[in-house]
């Protein structure tokens, strides 16, 4: 039998739905599953929806439960390399191409090297296709803020890019990468 909770619950996340499920899949690549991300977070988020005063905060206490999961998994695996052949199985298969699915594995490595801040505004912005203003709630700051955060995010992400002879993918080509993950 479902409660008025539940149901509460469930007329809140569907409209933020697929959104969600993006930024958990690119914020989980190569380091979990994004159906155990995402139904980890769903289960939590369950668990707490009592607490939440302001219903319509819905999305940005999902996204911080989702960054303490991701936390707790990295913190796990501080000192354990990990390859993952279904996650890059499952880029070629989106993609099409093996070169392509290669530079967004590379564009999420250098993704996972930007603080995590940084790294969750570029995912909200540039994959999930949030709005500054709807970043900046998230986030808990301001819109001036989001936009340096990302600005700096960018120039990062691109040093990151052209640092290193296996990241070598064009920022431009970066942006096309951003366009099939959304």
């Amino acid at each position: 039998m479902r409660s008025e909770a539940h149901d509460e619950f469930l007329a809140l996340y569907q409209p933020v739905h697929e959104r969600f499920v993006r930024y958990c899949s690119s914020h989980a690549y190569g380091i979990m599953e994004t159906e155990d991300l995402v139904q980890e977070t769903l289960l939590k988020t369950m668990q707490h929806f009592n607490t939440l005063k302001d219903r319509e905060k819905l999305l940005p206490f999902m996204i911080s439960i989702a960054n303490n999961v991701m936390h707790n998994v990295l913190r796990r695996r501080k000192f354990r390399g990990v390859y993952d052949e279904k996650a890059f199985s499952k880029l070629t298969a989106m993609s099409g191409n093996a070169d392509v699915a290669m530079d967004i594995h590379y564009l999420y490595k250098a993704l996972n090297m930007l603080a995590e801040k940084d790294k969750e505004a570029i995912i909200l912005f540039e994959i999930t296709g949030y709005s500054i203003k709807e970043i900046a709630a998230i986030q808990s700051s301001n819109e001036n803020a989001t936009k340096t955060r990302l600005s700096r995010a960018r120039q990062k992400l691109k040093s990151l890019l052209e640092e290193e002879p296996e990241h070598q993918i064009k920022l431009a080509k970066a942006g096309q990468l951003f366009t099939l993950l959304m």
